[in-house]
């Protein structure tokens, strides 16, 4: 006996290597259990029969019917599977229908997002079973279509091009403003044509289906009721999921400090957001997602798998987490692919720091419609500025595999999203403190070289609101609101997007609440339009900054490629500037005023003891109706002939400076 427990005792040797208590295995189980009918007896024999009993009985009786349980559970994992999921299912509907007939105004978005998941989940079915069949049908039909396609395209090309032409033309004629926008774009494009590595070799195909995409899309977001309305939902749906912070961050460092302030406020933000992001990319609905629009990109666009799943990737993240989705094709790809890869980053925001400019007050619904507008704009003017003259090795590759994280569980990604997250924020507000602390100074300076030559007032912003005005004007801005967007636009290229971001918040906010544009001759908000306008154009990484985070971040995947990617990266930045002008320049022509309504029956109603951008556009209504003739006030417009017009005037002067006052 004592020889055996020498031979089966655990050492500090067999620790190192990891010996495991076969108790907790299932082959551990059944062989206990075997050693207990055999060797077990044995040795209880030669100890006594009664000893002997009463271990083998409770051996047979703990392990059997473990063992038992789970031999059937893997012998019937899949029935058993149906079933899990048949009750889960039907407990679904049953919850549905309860919540569809108590409100079902309340159950609205329930509803359409379970119509969503059953409409993919009955067209993966459609295709696993019937796919097959149903394009054996339609091959003649697609055989057919093949032939007539030589003629039939130039067909389809001239008619969407005519009824395009004809839609513009009515468009335009009725807001003139819209054609400066419309001219804006034609001149990006011409100009980025005119940067073209190889203009003989440029793929129109590209070119014309990607800005197509990008029209149609803005088209969708910004002109048609249901488009501005899923989205204009999906942005306050998005602002009410961040407010979810606020029960993190106020624990930890108190209410105090995330109201009052900013890196309390809006960088926790960025913390949550990463670790959603990383719960969905564990549970496979990012890739998912990037998947179905890389292959919409690429089946229109006709680019290669790799650089569209970047592209596609970087509409959800950032410029250096979307190179890892194609990682392993790196090195072979060409530099017309590497140039699509930078200019994605360079174009488009990730989604962590687009949760922080929510929080800032920037209009959620711009900020998602431009992330995505950015991806077909970025591919197709990355594709006119460097066309490919390579023979790519992905070009008839019919799919790339998507590397997928290394998490265990749905925990470990939610821990580990978080602690990412953690040098994000600090890169954040360490480069907010570096670069308003040279902002600053630069202005210092050029105020004080501005004094020798009595040149008051000159600064960074002063300079960029000159030379990039005429910039600013051709998207669509108004003449009085091109200096501060030529400003905003300045502090994006030249310093980041975060800071200008920041400012335009500031706009925004003095904007809704109602104060006087002018503050002497400082202007304290710009219009709604150029609003829009100035979302769209900061909506980037496209900076000088950013040129040595894309470098260090494409060189630690590929070192062997340095100097490929030096070589390229300023192109890049320049498409990736221009990209989200482009879209600027299409927000400005698509968009539409948001109507101010009777300002008779707001101005009778309302409360004056606060002041709104509503009542400030009223009141300015009204004073441009009044007419002091003869010492006697009179009112033109929807306001003659009312009692309450000397009254509503009365409450607007106490507020807003005016002849009439």
């Amino acid at each position: 006996a004592l020889l055996e427990m020498e031979e089966n005792q655990i050492t500090l040797h067999d620790l190192e290597k990891g010996a495991d208590n076969p108790a907790f295995s299932s082959v551990g189980e059944e062989r206990l259990y075997e050693e207990c009918d055999g060797p077990c007896d044995e040795n209880k024999e030669e100890r006594g029969g009664e000893g002997k009993g009463r271990f083998s009985s409770y051996c047979r009786k703990a392990l059997q019917p473990v063992s038992k349980a789970k031999r059937f559970c893997k012998a019937h994992a899949k029935v058993l599977r149906r079933v899990v999921l048949g009750l889960l299912g039907v407990a679904y509907l049953c919850y549905f229908i309860a919540a569809c007939w108590l409100n079902f105004q309340r159950a609205l978005a329930l509803v359409v997002m379970t119509a969503v998941v059953v409409f993919f989940i009955c067209w993966s079915l459609f295709k696993k079973h019937c796919g097959a069949k149903v394009l054996l049908l339609l091959s003649p039909v697609w055989k057919c279509f093949q032939k007539s396609w030589p003629w039939l395209k130039w067909l389809l090309c001239v008619g969407h091009l005519g009824g395009l032409i004809t839609w513009l033309a009515l468009d335009t004629s009725r807001s003139p403003d819209q054609f400066i926008s419309l001219a804006g774009f034609c001149f990006l494009v011409l100009f980025l044509f005119a940067c073209s590595k190889h203009h003989g070799a440029v793929s129109w195909r590209a070119v014309f289906w990607g800005l197509a995409l990008e029209f149609l899309f803005g088209l969708l977001v910004l002109r048609t009721t249901l488009g501005v309305q899923a989205f204009q939902w999906l942005g306050d749906q998005i602002q009410f999921f961040l407010g979810y912070t606020t029960a993190g961050s106020s624990f930890v460092f108190g209410n105090t400090l995330i109201e009052e302030v900013f890196a309390f406020q809006a960088l926790p933000i960025v913390v949550f957001f990463s670790c959603v992001m990383s719960i969905l990319y564990y549970l496979g609905v990012m890739q998912w997602l990037i998947v179905k629009i890389s292959w919409l990109l690429q089946v229109s666009m006709g680019t290669t798998p790799t650089e569209t799943l970047s592209v596609a990737g970087n509409i959800f993240v950032g410029q250096t987490e979307a190179p890892l989705l194609i990682r392993p094709y790196l090195a072979d790809m060409t530099h017309s692919e590497i140039h699509a890869v930078m200019t994605g980053g360079f174009s488009t925001i990730a989604g962590s720091v687009m949760g922080a400019y929510i929080s800032f007050g920037i209009d959620a619904a711009s900020l998602i419609a431009a992330s995505v507008m950015a991806a077909p704009c970025a591919l197709a003017m990355s594709k006119l500025v460097y066309p490919e003259v390579e023979e790519s090795k992905f070009k008839g590759k019919a799919s790339i595999r998507l590397s997928s994280g290394e998490e265990q569980n749905i925990l470990e990604a939610a821990s580990n999203g978080a602690a990412t997250s953690v040098g994000l924020v600090a890169n954040i507000a360490a480069n907010l403190i570096a670069f308003l602390a040279v902002l600053e100074f630069i202005n210092a300076a050029l105020r004080w070289f501005g004094e020798m030559v009595d040149i008051e007032g000159l600064s960074f912003q002063v300079i960029c609101s000159y030379v990039l005005m005429p910039v600013a004007f051709l998207m669509g801005a108004d003449w009085a609101d091109s200096p501060v967007v030529a400003e905003l636009l300045g502090i994006k290229i030249f310093l980041n997007e975060f800071v200008a971001y920041q400012q335009l918040a500031v706009y925004k906010k003095n904007r809704l609440s109602g104060l006087e544009e002018w503050d002497g001759s400082r202007k304290q908000w710009i219009s709604e339009r150029a609003e829009t306008i100035t979302t769209f154009a900061l909506c980037g990484f496209a900076n000088l900054s950013s040129i040595g985070i894309m470098l260090g971040g494409l060189a630690s995947m590929v070192p062997q490629r340095k100097g490929d990617l030096a070589s390229i990266v300023l192109r890049a930045l320049l498409t990736g500037i221009c990209v989200s002008m482009l879209n600027a320049c299409l927000a400005g022509f698509l968009h539409v005023p948001t109507e101010v309504g009777d300002c008779v029956t707001f101005l009778s109603t309302a409360n004056f003891s606060s002041t709104s951008y509503t009542m400030y556009t009223c009141c300015k209504q009204l004073f441009a109706s009044s007419m002091l003739q003869n010492g006697t006030l009179s009112f033109t417009g929807a306001w003659a002939g009312l009692a309450e017009s000397i009254l509503c005037l009365t409450q607007c002067c106490g507020h807003y400076n005016h002849t009439s006052c």
